[in-house]
């Protein structure tokens, strides 16, 4: 394993089945395959690292996300081509992804970057971004 590398990412998420279903078709989509599975959780991974999704405890859930405020403000992948981001850009308005900065798309991020933004479920922001 390399040293400093992301071993994984544990998101809590308002809606385990809606969240598995976006997410599940991104990250297969991106090479990820399903990793572990249980009552209120669900992981994919590439290579060493993993993603896991965990519904929220009811006790929480009066407490949205918002990107905005302290924490984490979205999650970026990379994209193997424009084309792939373009490709995945059509997928995700077929299944009815809110596309964020659509007046600036693909430069959202600023000339010569390459990407789309959108956001799962819970209006978490996800980047997927081309090679410079």
């Amino acid at each position: 394993m390399g040293k400093g590398l992301l071993h994984h990412i544990e998101l809590y998420v308002s809606d385990l089945r809606k969240s598995t279903k976006f997410w599940g078709w991104l990250l297969e989509e991106l090479g990820y395959h399903s990793f572990q599975k249980w009552d209120s959780g669900h992981s994919w991974k590439l290579g060493d690292t993993y993603i896991v999704f965990v519904q929220t405890e009811e006790r929480f859930l009066d407490r949205p996300y918002h990107r905005s405020c302290t924490g984490l403000n979205h999650l970026a992948f990379h994209a193997d081509s424009r084309e792939h981001v373009d490709e995945m850009t059509t997928k995700l308005i077929e299944k009815g992804v809110s596309i964020l900065y659509t007046d600036k798309h693909p430069y959202a991020g600023g000339n010569g970057h390459y990407a789309v933004y959108f956001e799962d479920p819970d209006r978490m922001k996800v980047e997927l971004a081309a090679p410079l």
